[in-house]
């Protein structure tokens, strides 16, 4: 039965308790305005901004569901729906053909967790601190993972130099490669489960990362995962159906669009969380939610992304621009170069969030629709 305190049922205390719960006010006016036919540009970025508290909601529903079915399954179910909006958006990207804006999404969210998330949480955390301890095993593990998604993404592309002396996509052989590359990445996320969460999960055990005042039952938990999932989906809709004709109003390319923008704004919950984490001083669970995020689009949304395209007859390749290739591999290398030592400082933080800026200015001037 739900537990009532304050007149409000404790799913609804849950829900608001939240410090962004005031933009799901955006939900419905996304929606109002995409039935007055408002400008494009204007449903995109309302639209936007709204999916930011949905993704939350659907982390923090999730970690409570997790609590109620056990460590083992528990610590799957936050692993696979760590980036379920992500995922989300992609799929709806992908039904309206716009492989450019999912490929380009995927790598801005390796992109941009390792450096802007990872970089914000080291410089908010480490000022007025001398340095932040974490685990150098977890952030040995996950720069291991990190350098297989690098493989991952170079190869295709190295393939596809080697044949056609171009990055154009539908090479002879480039889907074959992209399909089998997937299903080692998705065998790769199944042993690094078993890893983290059966054979070496006292290594990997992190606090929780904040004590619950308000526990939702089972029923609750899983209610209201369905319930913000759908409305997640909603609002992907109303995203994805708009981002061509904005970004050709911003005057902005689709791969901009996607690495900086789609990528930004589906790990949004994840950056404010790891901030949220660093600044108290718990830099082993910003290093987690930000280094753990990038490893799972690597090795889970994005190979699972390419088994699906094959299915709804829309094949997503593997063969990255040139440009997604070398941010995504100087990402990696800037992640592990500053945090193989187990301890972090303020200036590190700048460095990393400077290297994204430097992509961003780059990806910005780059041409194209």
């Amino acid at each position: 039965m739900s537990r009532r305190a304050g007149g409000l049922p404790c799913w609804a205390r849950f829900v608001l308790e939240s410090r962004l719960n005031w933009l799901l006010l955006l939900v419905p006016l996304s929606l109002l305005l995409d039935l007055l036919r408002a400008p494009s540009t204007l449903v995109f970025a309302v639209s936007a901004l709204a999916i930011i508290p949905l993704a939350e909601l659907i982390g923090r529903t999730t970690e409570q569901l997790a609590n109620r079915v056990g460590p083992g399954l528990g610590g799957f179910l936050n692993a696979t729906f760590g980036n379920a909006t992500e995922l989300i958006i992609s799929l709806f990207a992908l039904r309206q053909g716009l492989v450019t804006v999912v490929q380009a999404g995927i790598s801005g969210s390796i992109i941009g967790n390792i450096l802007l998330s990872l970089g914000l949480a080291m410089f908010l955390g480490g000022w007025g601190r001398e340095k932040q301890i974490f685990s150098r095993t977890r952030a040995g593990a996950n720069a291991a993972l990190l350098f297989l998604a690098t493989v991952a993404l170079v190869m295709p592309a190295v393939f596809d130099l080697a044949v056609a002396g171009t990055l154009a996509p539908r090479t002879p052989g480039e889907l074959p490669i992209g399909f089998l590359v997937s299903i080692v990445l998705l065998g790769t996320y199944t042993a690094s489960l078993l890893f983290s969460l059966r054979t070496h999960r006292s290594v990997f055990q992190v606090v929780a990362i904040e004590p619950q005042e308000r526990q939702l039952s089972l029923r609750e938990s899983a209610s209201l995962l369905l319930v913000v999932t759908v409305v997640t989906a909603v609002e992907a809709e109303l995203l994805v159906s708009t981002i061509s004709t904005a970004a050709a109003a911003l005057g902005i390319s689709e791969l901009f669009t996607g690495v900086i923008v789609i990528g930004t704004i589906g790990n949004a919950a994840e950056y404010y969380s790891a901030l949220s984490m660093a600044r108290k001083d718990r830099m082993e669970l910003a290093m987690n939610i930000a280094a753990g995020s990038a490893t799972q689009i690597a090795l889970f949304v994005a190979p699972l992304l390419v088994l699906v395209s094959f299915a709804i007859r829309q094949p997503l390749s593997l063969v990255f621009s040139i440009f997604e290739v070398a941010g995504v591999t100087l990402s990696v290398l800037a992640f592990a170069i500053v945090s193989l030592d187990g301890e972090s400082t303020w200036f590190e933080g700048v460095e990393l969030v400077a290297v994204y800026l430097v992509l961003a200015i780059v990806l910005f001037f780059v041409p194209g629709g």
